[in-house]
């Protein structure tokens, strides 16, 4: 038979914590819980003014804008020849050596940009003016 020692151990503020062991095991003084705990799910539902559709998009905007920025960069004023001319001659330029990239000094880089650039600022003035005129901000 095994005998059941209980000493008791000093701690902090020399309060004592009686302490049994048996066999070389200590026995816990709390008990887990048998049962885990449920989270309760709400009802409760969020509501947000931010719209879903924040874009809104359109495609009389972008139909619009397409053509609002091609008759403009099609006019030839730059030494008798328009952007959208320039642009898609160093287009093909720059397919006639295919596998090879168009140098970083090459004018074509130029009319990209510009002709992009020129078509997204056409685009957000068409998206702004269109929508802000069917909900009556002007």
């Amino acid at each position: 038979m095994a005998a059941i020692t209980s000493t008791a151990i000093v701690g902090l503020a020399s309060s004592s914590l009686p302490s049994s062991s048996r066999f070389g095991l200590v026995k816990p003084l709390i008990k887990a819980r048998s049962q885990p705990t449920r989270m309760r799910s709400s009802s409760v539902k969020v509501s947000c003014s931010f719209q879903r559709d924040w874009l809104r998009t359109d495609y009389n905007v972008i139909g619009f804008g397409l053509i609002g920025w091609l008759a403009p960069s099609s006019v030839p004023v730059i030494n008798g020849n328009s952007l959208t001319g320039l642009f898609f001659n160093s287009i093909g330029e720059e397919l006639a050596h295919f596998p090879t990239p168009p140098a970083l000094d090459s004018q074509f880089w130029l009319w990209l940009v510009t002709w992009h650039l020129g078509l997204f600022i056409v685009l957000t003035f068409g998206q702004i003016g269109f929508k802000g005129r069917t909900e009556d901000y002007f």
